[in-house]
């Protein structure tokens, strides 16, 4: 082979290697919002609503739903942050409350967002938040603590099999989530 071919060749192969490497990058840039695409669409991993919705109460009193609150905080975020009830039973198509408590451990101010996620993935799509702490983020001042509300309906066509809901929220401190990354 002489050096002219073998120069060709190298640009060549240099030249799908780069196409390969911007593929591989764009590829792996759009994993984030297509696993929230394919997540919305499915209900897996526990995604509920993230807006407030319109919904009409339809009780249905023969049945009985436990939903269970779990909360965890990032190792990052300086809060301490807690359901006010460990759970409640609910009647699918009746709207509740519930109120949920964090503190800044810190005189600094803050600002925190709550992701949740239910479980089992069959009630994610069922459990309907109409207003809920989790859609903004919230604003703390040096060592301030709030009451964050939630309200809530189950869809009465939750699958018969489900008698136990687990709504679990991990609470960030946004600012410290932004500088690990």
């Amino acid at each position: 082979m002489n050096s002219e071919q073998q120069k060709s060749e190298n640009r060549s192969l240099v030249g799908h290697l780069l196409i390969l490497t911007a593929a591989m990058f764009g590829f792996g840039f759009a994993l984030v919002p297509l696993y929230d695409v394919f997540c919305e669409i499915t209900g897996f991993g526990g995604r509920t609503n993230t807006e407030s919705v319109a919904v009409e109460e339809a009780p249905d009193l023969s049945r009985e739903i436990r939903v269970e609150f779990v909360t965890t905080v990032n190792s990052y975020a300086p809060f301490e942050f807690d359901a006010d009830l460990n759970s409640m039973t609910v009647h699918p198509g009746k709207m509740y409350f519930a109120t949920f408590t964090a503190r800044n451990m810190t005189e600094n101010d803050k600002v925190a967002q709550a992701v949740p996620s239910v479980a089992p993935v069959a009630a994610a799509e069922h459990f309907v938040k109409i207003e809920c702490f989790c859609f903004n983020s919230q604003e703390f001042a040096g060592n301030e603590e709030k009451a964050m509300p939630l309200q809530f309906i189950v869809d009465p066509d939750l699958p018969d099999y489900v008698d136990t809901i687990t709504l679990q929220y991990t609470f960030f401190d946004t600012a410290s989530v932004a500088s690990n990354n």
